[in-house]
């Protein structure tokens, strides 16, 4: 977990060190901000989501000593990657078409289109490069991954301020210069793993790049039923997070700016139960291949365990540190304000957020995608969704309106994952 724990925080990171240059600026430009990563959050983890199928299936494989099908695996997801990558990265060309329908105020559209336009270059490279670290993760080499991650955090600061204040021939963009220096630094970070992967020893025996392969019907199908039920997850989750600053829009540049701050923080500490449930996806695949159902539920055990301290550590790390939080993005007192009263609606739900994702890392070890699918798809979009809006839009609640509908849809979810994966370990014991 320790490795994918930090490679989590490097990536998320990246969102933060834009959320942070572009407050510097002013509301306006963390506003945009916020605004084009509500749309491009939900296409890019919907994308890259499916290929988190590389990671269980690479799992089971190695768990039945098969490194030959190892390779096939990481090969054909490449094939799949690249094509969705694709697709990906036209829908965000398209994507700042939906900005006014949705209500965004005319002042912010240029700054957020440009940001997803931009941004929308680098989807190629998102995409092969999770099938690529899904690869590496479940062969038990998750450091790579990790060094390449914390160079491109780096890299981050000076490219975006390249793209922000303009230099030479490059023009001051503002806020949306973030889109363009992630873009660019997401094709240097895969191409930075895939050679690695083509040199490094580790990697040799399932050596992916040694053969040319075309695309296998079998196994783009495999990935693909696998892969689609897990990206929707991930994507009814995210989504309903990211979209909350599209509702929020027309409360003010202020209300936004705040909400984003405190979604920021939030989307922080949730990289620790994040990679917690891949670390948990690994262990239970491998033991999930291995048909050792006592160890696999040994590991269950111990990453709910686990989860439940890290959710009380964050929940503390909020209550007794919300106004040097906020200090770190903005100086403005009202935003600052803002923020720190949004954040301690965050302390509502860090607990189950942590028990929700760490039994959907465990049904995704044991290829199980769809029930989850279906059950965040109920939580976050039929129930939550028109709950933050209604408390948001038509009551005096305001921002915190949607707050409350995030806690109701992640209540929902948490307890429906834990009986959904409770249901498919009794399955297993009576089959055996």
């Amino acid at each position: 977990m320790i490795p994918i724990l930090i490679t989590q925080f490097s990536q998320a990171g990246l969102g933060l060190i834009d959320t942070i240059m572009a407050g510097h600026l002013s509301p306006a430009d963390l506003a945009a901000v916020a605004v084009g990563v509500g749309l491009w959050m939900p296409v890019m983890l919907l994308f890259s989501g499916i290929m988190i199928a590389t990671t269980p299936l690479v799992a089971e494989a190695k768990g039945e000593r098969s490194p030959e099908k190892i390779a096939t695996i990481a090969r054909q997801s490449l094939w799949i990657a690249f094509i969705l990558g694709v697709i990906a990265g036209l829908i965000l060309q398209l994507a700042p078409m939906l900005l006014p329908i949705v209500g965004v105020p005319d002042s912010l559209l240029p700054k957020a289109s440009l940001f997803l336009h931009a941004i929308g270059l680098g989807m190629p490279a998102v995409t092969m490069y999770a099938a690529l670290r899904g690869y590496s993760e479940a062969l038990g080499y998750p450091r790579p991954v990790t060094v390449i991650s914390l160079f491109a955090l780096v890299f981050l600061i000076p490219l975006n301020y390249l793209f922000m204040y303009g230099w030479g021939p490059i023009p001051a963009l503002g806020s949306a210069g973030c889109g363009f220096a992630t873009a660019i630094l997401q094709w240097l970070m895969f191409f930075s793993l895939a050679l690695y992967i083509f040199k490094g020893r580790p990697y040799q025996k399932t050596q992916i790049f040694a053969v040319w392969e075309k695309m296998d019907r079998y196994w783009i199908k495999r990935i693909l039923k696998l892969g689609i039920p897990i990206g929707l997850a991930i994507f009814f989750e995210v989504s309903i997070f990211s979209t909350a600053a599209i509702v929020i829009s027309p409360l003010g540049d202020t209300i936004v700016a705040a909400h984003q701050i405190a979604i920021s923080v939030t989307s922080q500490l949730f990289m620790i139960p994040m990679s917690l449930a891949i670390a948990l996806t690994i262990r239970t695949g491998m033991y999930y291949g291995e048909k050792n159902w006592p160890s696999m539920r040994k590991v269950q055990k111990i990453g709910f365990a686990t989860g439940t301290v890290f959710a009380f550590a964050t929940m503390a790390l909020i209550w007794f540190f919300r106004p040097e939080i906020a200090a770190i993005y903005t100086q403005d007192v009202e935003v600052a304000e803002v923020a720190m009263y949004l954040m301690l609606f965050a302390l509502g739900y860090q607990l189950m957020d942590a028990w929700q994702i760490s039994a959907a890392g465990c049904l995704r070890g044991m290829q199980d995608t769809k029930g989850p699918m279906w059950i965040t798809m109920l939580a976050y979009w039929v129930i939550a969704f028109p709950v933050g809006l209604y408390l948001c839009r038509f009551t005096s609640m305001g921002a915190a309106g949607v707050w409350v509908g995030l806690i109701v849809g992640l209540a929902i979810a948490c307890l429906l994952l834990i009986i959904r994966l409770k249901h498919n370990n009794q399955k297993l014991d009576f089959q055996s």
